[in-house]
């Protein structure tokens, strides 16, 4: 058995994920840190489901879709920062090659789903808002359940075909990926040979996934801010634009960051970089969003008061 080929099967065993390589003490800090804000993070979302489960109020499309939102917030976290705090902790920091690829999976459908969410949940608005005497008949509760499905099925449709390539392709050299998570870019460093074709299959597949849910929610928001801008009372646009506000802020939040990780003209990020876009983007806007959507809703603050007892 030549060297090569030693290299290649030592390399397919796993990966090590260096995630931060700071001195013990601030690795110990940030596990801390991280803690508290996956907990927070489960909390916050966590009362979202329970408010609009236990208030009847709130049994309606709009908070529906929220309350699956928030569940997604759940998952999307949970894949990457359990995973991360054991390997703050950890002496070898190594990840097996099947862990590595089902996190890649489980991280790029979720986020994917979420894309989805967004886009049902801009529509959702538009219906409220730009057709409301319709809605109660557009958005019944058979429709709702079939686009929350839709999101969740397209989510996970989307990605393990590419995923299933490159997890077949050879990686040689060094196993070492510098960041937190099995993310697109570190893994394709690793490959032996980068294939040209494979980079244009991916830009293509991650741009129809962003350009096309951020395009019908564009389209919504602009038939809302016309509707809105033709209510006569200060009052009515005041409540449209506090409805809408807060979901804008989340995608904002969100597109905003994932576009600059993935569709910039720099795609080879510095290391530094990447890590603190996927930071914030996988860990920061599911912490965010709770707080979000709860300042900017009376009716969901209401119900998160009734909910703690307050």
């Amino acid at each position: 058995m030549n060297k090569s080929t030693n290299i290649s099967l030592f390399t397919i065993t796993g990966f090590i994920l260096l995630g931060f390589p700071y001195p013990r003490e601030r690795q110990v800090l940030l596990f801390v840190l991280f803690s508290v804000v996956y907990l927070l993070t489960l909390m916050g979302n966590g009362s979202i489901i329970c408010a609009v489960r236990w208030d009847q109020r709130l049994h309606t499309p709009m908070y529906i879709l929220l309350s699956n939102f928030s569940f997604l917030e759940i998952c999307y976290v949970t894949s990457t920062v359990p995973n991360m705090l054991a390997n703050l902790l950890s002496d070898t920091k190594v990840i097996s090659f099947s862990g590595c690829f089902l996190q890649f999976y489980f991280f790029f459908s979720l986020g994917s789903t979420e894309c989805f969410f967004l886009a049902v949940m801009s529509f959702d608005r538009y219906l409220a808002i730009c057709r409301p005497l319709h809605y109660p008949t557009l958005m019944t509760g058979h429709l709702c359940t079939n686009l929350v499905i839709s999101c969740w099925v397209l989510g996970f449709l989307w990605f393990p075909v590419p995923i299933i390539i490159i997890s077949q392709m050879s990686f040689c050299g060094s196993r070492t990926i510098d960041h937190f998570l099995c993310d697109l870019g570190p893994l394709l460093a690793l490959t032996c040979s980068r294939v040209p074709i494979m980079d244009l299959y991916w830009t293509i597949i991650m741009s129809m996934l962003l350009f096309i849910p951020f395009l019908c929610i564009m389209v919504s928001y602009a038939l809302v801010l016309r509707a809105v801008l033709r209510v006569p009372l200060a009052a009515g646009r005041k409540k449209a634009f506090s409805t809408c506000g807060s979901h804008l802020a989340v995608v904002s939040l969100f597109y905003g960051s994932v576009m600059v990780m993935y569709l910039s003209p720099t795609s080879e990020h510095e290391a530094g970089m990447q890590k603190l876009v996927t930071l914030f983007y996988s860990v920061g806007t599911p912490f965010i969003n709770p707080v979000i959507y709860s300042l900017r809703n009376k009716d969901m603050k209401l119900a998160l008061q009734k909910l703690l007892g307050i």
